[in-house]
C-alpha cells in the first residue's frame, strides 16, 4: 500500500500565497521550528517502525512524519482533541504548509491521528526524543551537564470514584473483552497532597539544569512514591556519552538507597536533606538544600510552564500507556520551542 505522495511542485494558489507568506508570527515560528529540526532521521525512525498494508489496492497511508508534525502542533497550540485539530488544519495554512499537506487537500481525519499514536509505540518515541536531544547537542544545548528530578500529580481525565468502586470496576475489567473500549479511568488512584485528596497519576520528570532541556519523562499511579522512580529517570535521561556530572533532586528522594545509586556509577549527589526524628539538619545542610533549590529551579519551570499554557495539571487520556506517550509528545514540543526561544543567546555564546 505506502504511503501517499505529494507533488513538491507549487500550484498557482501555492505561488499566490507564497507573495503574503511569512506575515503572521505563527507563520514565522513554523517556518523557524520546520528549519531548526533536522527532520529526516526521525522519518527514518517512523517509517520503520510505522506499519502499513502490504496490499497494491486501498487508499496509501499517509506519510507518519506529516501525523508527528499534526500533533506536535496539538501541544504547541493548546488543541485538546483530535477532531479540533482537524478542523485547525483545514482551517489554517500555516498548519498545512507545516506538516507538507498541499493546500487543495483536506486534512487528515481525526480518527487517522488517533490510530498513529496506537501505531507508533512508546520505544519509537522515545528514539526519536532522544533524536531531538542529539540534534539540539550538536547546537551548542547541554544535556549531560548536570540533571534534576522531580515529579507533579496529574489530575484524572475522569471523574474521581471511591477506592471501594475502583476496585469493582478494575474487577469488572478483567472479566470483559480486551477490545472492547472504556471511557472510565481505572488506571488511576488516590493520593494526598497538601492534605487534599487528589485522584490521578503522577509525571516523573528528568532535566539538564543547564539548557533546561526534559530529559525523561514517565507516568505512574498518583500514589506510587517519588523515590521509587529516582533510578529510572536518571538511567532514562542519560543520552550523551557519559553520565550527568551530579543529579538534583528535593527531599522526597532522600534515602540510602538513592543515593548508594549516585555514588555507585560516579554521579555527585544532589538530593537535598531531610530533618529525621533522631537527627535535626546542621547549618551546613540547610545552607546547601538552599543552594540545591537554586539550582533545580528549571524543573520546576518545565511543570509551571506546560501547566499554564498545555495544561499539563490535567491527564489527557484514562490510561498510564497512552498519557504516557502524550508526556513524551509534550516533551518533544516543550524542548523544540525552547531550543528555538534560546538560539540566539546559544550562538553568540559559541561565536
Amino acid at each position: 500500500m505506502g504511503f501517499k505522495r505529494y507533488d513538491r511542485g507549487m500550484s498557482f494558489m501555492d505561488m499566490e500565497l507564497r507573495r503574503i507568506w511569512g506575515k503572521s508570527r505563527t507563520q514565522r515560528l513554523l517556518a523557524d521550528i520546520d528549519s531548526h529540526v533536522n527532520w529526516e532521521p526521525i522519518d527514518r525512525i517512523l517509517v520503520e517502525a510505522y506499519p502499513v498494508g502490504k496490499s497494491e489496492y486501498g487508499n496509501r497511508a499517509y506519510p507518519p512524519l506529516m501525523l508527528l508534525k499534526a500533533v506536535l502542533l496539538q501541544k504547541w497550540f493548546g488543541i485538546r482533541s483530535d477532531p479540533e485539530l482537524e478542523n485547525q488544519i483545514n482551517d489554517r495554512i500555516s498548519f498545512k504548509v507545516f506538516i507538507g499537506l498541499p493546500l487543495a487537500d483536506p486534512s487528515p481525519d481525526h480518527s487517522v491521528i488517533c490510530r498513529f499514536r496506537e501505531r507508533v509505540g512508546h520505544k519509537t518515541m522515545e528514539a526519536i526524543h532522544a533524536e531531538l536531544l542529539t540534534q539540539f547537542r550538536s547546537m551548542g544545548f547541554s544535556i549531560e551537564s548536570g540533571m534534576a528530578v522531580d515529579a507533579r500529580l496529574i489530575e484524572s481525565a475522569s471523574r474521581p470514584v471511591s477506592t471501594e468502586k475502583l476496585e469493582k470496576l478494575r474487577e469488572d475489567r478483567e472479566k470483559q473483552d480486551k477490545s472492547i473500549k472504556f471511557q472510565r479511568d481505572v488506571e488511576s488512584d488516590w493520593t494526598i497532597k497538601n492534605n487534599v485528596p487528589v485522584f490521578g497519576m503522577k509525571e516523573h520528570t528528568s532535566i539538564d539544569v543547564d539548557s533546561g532541556l526534559v530529559l525523561s519523562t514517565l507516568v505512574s499511579r498518583a500514589s506510587e512514591h517519588d523515590t521509587n522512580y529516582f533510578q529510572y529517570a536518571v538511567l532514562k535521561g542519560i543520552h550523551g556519552e557519559k553520565f550527568p556530572r551530579v543529579v538534583y533532586a528535593d527531599k522526597g528522594y532522600y534515602g540510602r538507597f538513592n543515593r548508594r545509586f549516585l555514588s555507585m556509577n560516579g554521579i555527585g549527589d544532589g538530593i537535598m536533606r531531610k530533618e529525621l526524628v533522631n537527627a535535626k539538619l546542621t547549618d551546613f545542610e540547610i545552607r546547601r538544600n538552599k543552594m540545591i533549590s537554586k539550582v533545580r529551579y528549571k524543573i520546576e519551570q518545565y511543570f509551571g510552564l506546560t501547566a499554564l499554557y498545555h495544561e499539563g495539571g490535567k491527564a489527557r487520556f484514562t490510561t498510564l500507556v497512552k498519557e504516557g506517550w502524550d508526556r513524551i509528545l509534550g516533551a518533544m514540543a516543550f524542548n523544540i520551542k525552547r531550543t528555538i526561544l534560546n538560539k540566539p543567546k546559544v550562538q553568540v555564546a559559541m561565536a
